[in-house]
């Protein structure tokens, strides 16, 4: 295994992702919920480089404020590589955050799957992609679609995934200023979890309601603000369990004219939906 093929100190792409519909349609004797999502990327990222390490350690150039390194998703990721398959070159991370944490954009989840998949590569470890996403769902529930890497319509608890594809709208993305609690959210006595079963086709025929809206609005009042500032300029959703909620444009200038608007008031992004993950663009 060699330390010194290209790609060493390349910047690698972590984007985020919106879930375009979100329902839940049981919940099993261990108390995980079935549900039916649908997931998309957005071409808002986090960039992640890495630079190789003599001694075999595996370190952030920098941590992040208030996580501690040795629960960084990124030197979980690395060290689970290297746990599984023995290997013993070390790696230096250097994580440029823009995705803003808690959002429900899964910015710490791709932070995993990127370090996961370009380290595999860079450490010549030759895995399956099969293999990564398995590995990436011990870190988290959302790694295994960053490491699939194409928007996907997903069912189970999040682990039967099929390709699917999706207009690549331009989107709006208001982060309000809360952290919303995803264990409360699904732990919550007034959630649905009932929602009849829906096709892939209902999906595009335009049904892609988010049961978790209600109860998040209720506990979180500023999400229930953006909701409602947003959907002046077209339909507002929130993505998976928030606190983040978009809106799909058809224009570049309709999704700017929103942005601009709002931008006085809210932390907003303006971003387009891509079918393929950048990072695989990139690869």
């Amino acid at each position: 295994m060699t330390q010194h093929q290209k790609g060493w100190g390349e910047k690698y792409p972590a984007p985020a992702k919106l879930n375009l519909m979100l329902s839940i349609v049981g919940q099993r004797a261990d108390g995980y919920h079935l549900l039916q999502t649908v997931f998309q990327f957005i071409d808002l990222c986090d960039w992640i480089s890495f630079q190789p390490v003599d001694d075999g350690r595996v370190y952030l150039q920098e941590t992040l404020a208030g996580v501690a390194e040795a629960d960084d998703l990124t030197i979980r990721a690395a060290n689970l590589l290297k746990a599984e398959t023995g290997c013993d070159l070390g790696v230096c991370i250097a994580v440029e955050k823009n995705i803003p944490m808690g959002g429900g954009l899964g910015g710490g989840s791709s932070d995993a799957a990127t370090t996961l998949v370009v380290l595999n590569k860079l450490w010549g470890l030759n895995l399956s992609t099969e293999k990564l996403m398995t590995l990436g769902l011990s870190l988290g529930a959302d790694v295994p679609i960053f490491v699939y890497g194409h928007s996907a319509w997903a069912e189970g608890v999040g682990e039967k995934i099929d390709k699917i594809i999706v207009p690549e709208q331009w989107v709006v993305v208001i982060k309000p200023e809360c952290h919303v609690n995803t264990g409360e959210i699904f732990s919550a006595k007034e959630l649905t979890r009932d929602s009849k079963s829906i096709t892939i086709a209902d999906f595009i025929a335009g049904q892609h309601q988010n049961d978790c809206v209600k109860v998040v609005c209720q506990r979180y009042p500023s999400v229930q603000r953006a909701l409602v500032d947003l959907s002046e300029f077209s339909e507002a959703r929130l993505t998976g369990t928030g606190a983040c909620v978009f809106a799909q444009f058809d224009s570049k200038e309709l999704a700017a004219s929103a942005y601009q608007s709002l931008k006085s008031k809210w932390q907003v992004y303006l971003a387009k939906g891509m079918n393929q993950s950048p990072l695989f663009l990139k690869l």
